[in-house]
């Protein structure tokens, strides 16, 4: 059995103990220039670096440092969160990603979505495509660190993961994986923040969206919290959620929120447990 050990020459060395005692975990080209001395050396270092498996590729000049203590075989970084979210900061890794970090689904994306406020292009890091998702400003909020494989990654909070979803449902798995989202959330999110991240994005094709799908998967909301979010909703608003167009046996108009549902209660309940499947499935 062959073993590929990180091994390192005397330069590569250098780097990398300073990179350590550092504790530097996004490195740059000109970090790497300083410490070996000239450009010219730099490359052949991080050409070495990369080969032996001491940094991974984020993007043109920028790499992720992999520490002595990963230990001494070349097995590169497995952990896409923290590969995806370094590639630009500010960042967070959102909508189906964090779903399934918080537990909300058993399915896992293939693909990792990360919030950015300027325009990148879909990539692939290590083998995994990475997904960047513009957003506006006002959108760009309610995310923290949290520890993943001994990584520090930005993930959108419980509530936020819920919000971000509703707005965007084609970057969670589409209205049936949403609603699957909507129910895992119940027990594990805030109400009360919930609705306020909701009505802090000012969107109201959101908030119509939520309130639907909260009454769908019988989430008890408090008289208050019900009050905020339908106050949000000018009365005249109609918005349509599922196929652009109606089929035999789609839910049809939600008066209460001004939903015209163009998708099937049960289709939508298929990943949801039966016992809120009731009369009109």
């Amino acid at each position: 059995m062959n073993i590929n050990l990180r091994t390192l020459g005397p330069k590569e060395a250098k780097v990398v103990l300073s990179l350590a005692e550092q504790r530097q975990d996004i490195v740059r080209t000109a970090d790497i220039i300083e410490l070996a001395g000239s450009e010219s050396s730099a490359r052949k270092v991080i050409r070495n670096l990369l080969k032996k498996g001491w940094l991974s590729r984020l993007v043109g000049g920028k790499y992720l440092f992999l520490p002595p203590e990963r230990g001494p075989e070349s097995l590169g970084e497995n952990n896409a969160f923290a590969l995806a979210s370094r590639v630009v900061e500010p960042s967070y890794v959102g909508w189906w990603s964090a779903a399934s970090f918080h537990g909300f689904t058993t399915q896992k994306p293939m693909t990792v979505f990360v919030a950015v406020t300027k325009q990148i292009p879909t990539r692939a890091i290590e083998g995994t495509e990475v997904q960047f998702v513009t957003v506006s400003p006002r959108k760009f909020f309610g995310f923290q660190t949290y520890e993943v494989y001994d990584r520090s990654v930005a993930i959108s909070t419980p509530e936020k993961t819920v919000v971000d979803c509703v707005d965007r449902p084609d970057l969670c798995g589409g209205v049936t994986e949403l609603t699957r989202i909507v129910y895992g959330a119940r027990t594990e999110t805030d109400a009360a923040k919930l609705i306020d991240a909701a009505v802090a994005m000012k969107s109201t094709a959101l908030l119509q969206r939520l309130g639907f799908l909260i009454d769908l998967v019988e989430w008890p909301l408090s008289p208050e919290n019900r009050t905020q979010l339908r106050s949000a909703i000018p009365r005249s608003r109609r918005i349509t959620l599922g196929r652009s167009r109606r089929q035999a046996g789609d839910i049809g108009y939600v008066a209460d929120w001004g939903v015209l549902v163009n998708a099937n209660r049960k289709a939508l309940l298929t990943d949801v447990p039966r016992s809120i499947d009731g009369p009109g499935s």
